[in-house]
């Protein structure tokens, strides 16, 4: 098409992302969250839509730069509640969906941590909620750290952090706060009778991170069990009689890269003599997953589990590079049947129904459209066309799908995704996906656009230890990182040079989180690459064993504690081997990133200056482990043009 150019780096901010959708209670009408970027403030807003698919009309419900988000229906459908920052700390709003204008429902000092959910019988709302400001500890004073885990990525001390269940009645009056333990509770669920509210309790004084319990709350504040020291509860939802629960979690015992799996236990919970029954023993690759997408769109982390019936539930599951929705028999016989799976798009479920699904679509070379169909998956309808004019004014890259075989012959997949500019042989860079138990896929990726804009071809594998490819191939790496993942890279990389796709005097290296540790591993092992770029990377294993918030995950990964398989430890540490680096790397890393800290990047950094390679760090002032994905604006910015320059000067000597 004439007058078409590449994808910019500066492209990223006239993207709109979709951030919220959900059907009404008769499926007619759906309410959905956009976020756009504002160049004069420098921020990006989020406002609600409203669409009816029958008649294919849409229009906006709230204006203004605020963020509206997490909108939910009343169950007479006649009112949305939502979050908003309009009245500056986030607060619980009412829109009236016949017209007029949103009227306040909270007025907490320190804002609404979640919610909103509507009782059974609209009445009450339940959210959560941190700490008053009063109430809050002086942190420029001295002070004591108790807890196991004592602090958190994205959250920071989480004593400052944590939220407790709340119930306001929609009539108007004093919230009531419902839990008060020191724990994290959050994801309250309604029972069907509305006498009490299902959550999530985590971040315990005394037990990691991942140990996640589930628990029921009464309006008066009378707490039970329902699943407890039972492992990690990621989710989990009442069925319509009340007398079961499913949940989605694995048992503490699970290997990192185990799969997985859907439970039901009754209600009566633990605390009454119940135990959890699997429901998928028959699934192959277990639920969830996820597939590593470089864009701010909350739908790649919705939970993605919805009840249809006492008999029903539907999920979301990665298998191999897609998301899928699955449809999972909570009675009887083993029942696991794909209902929604495309070639060329990942589907990620944010609502449903009895005769509907609501889903986001993304593709490779589209963000996130918001998309409805019966709940056979047939009869689609998208009711978005975000960016399509952006869209249709930028040349495409084309992916291609590669088979490759790892140098034990094991079967591994991989993609590359070829510029719309330029010829074959092409500089390429490698992008190493995080976890490393997540995946690469069928979602956009800017990044990706970024780079194959700028002439590169990007190289992406999802190598051994990735998610979406059962247990055997998730736990390959156990105790053993930098080995079969390193193979498999290689093998991919050899393949791309080989079919004349790839430059092999032009290569490049980056990746974040455990994408970083794979950066950071290759250049200490491997000449090859003309530039490397890891963000927030694992360098040290022993040192991200006390100081990351997820210290027990290691243990998981190494197969015991430091002091148990201390050789596990260092073997797999990058820092290791990082005096034999040549290769120019560049350090990205964020200064709030309690999940991989910047001590990681400062070891790898010291040793290769000392050592005479030519190193530099960007330094994120503020920014969590993922700031760069989903954080503010001048943090994305910034790395964005730091990737593409770094490449540039030493992969194509620009």
């Amino acid at each position: 098409m004439l007058n078409q150019r590449p994808m910019e780096k500066d492209d990223l901010f006239k993207l709109e992302f979709l951030q919220a959708g959900r059907l009404s209670p008769d499926s007619k009408t759906v309410v959905y969250a956009i976020s756009r970027y504002n160049a004069q403030d420098d921020k990006d807003y989020i406002n609600l839509w409203l669409v009816t698919p029958a008649t294919k009309t849409t229009r906006q419900l709230t204006f203004g730069k605020v963020v509206d988000a997490n909108p939910q229906w009343s169950p007479d459908g006649k009112t949305i509640a939502f979050i908003s920052t309009r009245a500056g700390a986030p607060q619980i709003f009412l829109l009236p969906v016949a017209g007029g204008e949103a009227k306040q429902l909270t007025t907490l000092k320190q804002g609404v941590g979640g919610g909103p959910v509507w009782s059974p019988d609209g009445k009450r709302i339940a959210f959560t909620a941190g700490a008053a400001p009063e109430a809050m500890p002086d942190r420029t004073k001295p002070y004591r750290l108790k807890r196991k885990v004592y602090r958190f990525d994205a959250m920071g001390y989480l004593d400052d952090a944590l939220q407790d269940l709340y119930v306001i009645d929609v009539a108007g009056s004093a919230p009531r706060r419902l839990t008060r333990d020191g724990y994290l509770n959050v994801s309250p669920q309604w029972s069907p009778d509305g006498k009490e509210l299902l959550y999530l309790a985590m971040m315990s004084p005394d037990t990691p991170r991942f140990q996640a319990g589930l628990r029921a709350v009464t309006l008066d504040g009378q707490k039970r069990d329902i699943v407890w020291n039972w492992g990690t509860v990621m989710m989990a939802k009442w069925l319509p009689s009340g007398k079961q629960i499913v949940f989605a979690g694995q048992p503490l015992d699970a290997m990192m890269g185990a799969n997985n799996d859907l439970y039901v236990i009754d209600a009566a919970g633990e605390s009454g003599g119940a135990q959890p029954i699997k429901r998928t023993g028959t699934s192959a690759v277990g639920l969830g997953g996820g597939l590593q997408g470089d864009m701010p769109s909350a739908p790649l982390y919705a939970d993605g589990l919805h009840i249809l019936d006492d008999h029903t539930a539907l999920v979301r599951v990665q298998a191999a590079g897609a998301l899928t929705i699955q449809r999972i028999g909570i009675s009887g016989g083993d029942s696991v049947e794909t209902v929604v799976a495309k070639p060329d798009a990942s589907v990620m479920l944010l609502d449903a129904s009895s005769t509907h699904m609501l889903y986001a679509q993304s593709s490779f070379n589209n963000p996130t459209q918001l998309v409805i169909s019966d709940i056979e998956g047939s009869s689609e309808q998208a009711l978005t066309s975000l960016n399509q004019q952006l869209l249709s004014e930028r040349q495409q890259p084309t992916v291609e799908s590669l088979t490759v075989t790892s140098a034990d012959g094991t079967g591994i997949d991989a993609w590359i995704m070829l510029p719309a500019v330029g010829k074959p042989p092409y500089p390429t860079i490698l992008y190493i996906h995080g976890g490393p138990w997540g995946a690469w896929g069928n979602i956009f990726s800017f990044d990706f656009q970024m780079l194959a804009g700028a002439g590169y071809a990007v190289l992406f594998v999802n190598h051994r230890g990735s998610s979406g490819y059962g247990e055997a191939f998730g736990t390959a790496i156990q105790a053993d990182w930098g080995n079969l993942d390193y193979q498999d890279h290689m093998a991919a990389l050899d393949l791309v040079i080989a079919n004349g796709q790839a430059d092999p005097d032009k290569l490049g290296v980056c990746g974040i989180s455990a994408g970083g540790f794979g950066t950071c591993w290759m250049v200490g092992h491997t000449d090859r690459f003309k530039a490397a770029v890891p963000e927030n990377p694992v360098t040290n294993l022993l040192t991200i064993y006390g100081v990351g918030d997820i210290g027990e995950v290691m243990a998981r990964f190494m197969g015991g504690k430091p002091h148990e398989v201390y050789d596990n430890y260092r073997r797999c540490s990058p820092v290791t081997y990082a005096h034999n680096c040549q290769t120019p790397t560049l350090l990205i890393q964020g200064e709030m990133d309690f999940r991989c800290p910047a001590e990681q990047s400062e070891q790898f950094y010291t040793i290769l200056k000392d050592n005479g390679c030519k190193v530099e760090m960007l330094r994120l002032p503020g920014s969590p482990h993922g700031g760069s994905i989903a954080g503010p604006p001048i943090i994305r910015r910034a790395q964005n043009e730091a990737l593409l320059e770094w490449m540039n000067r030493y992969v194509l000597g620009k």
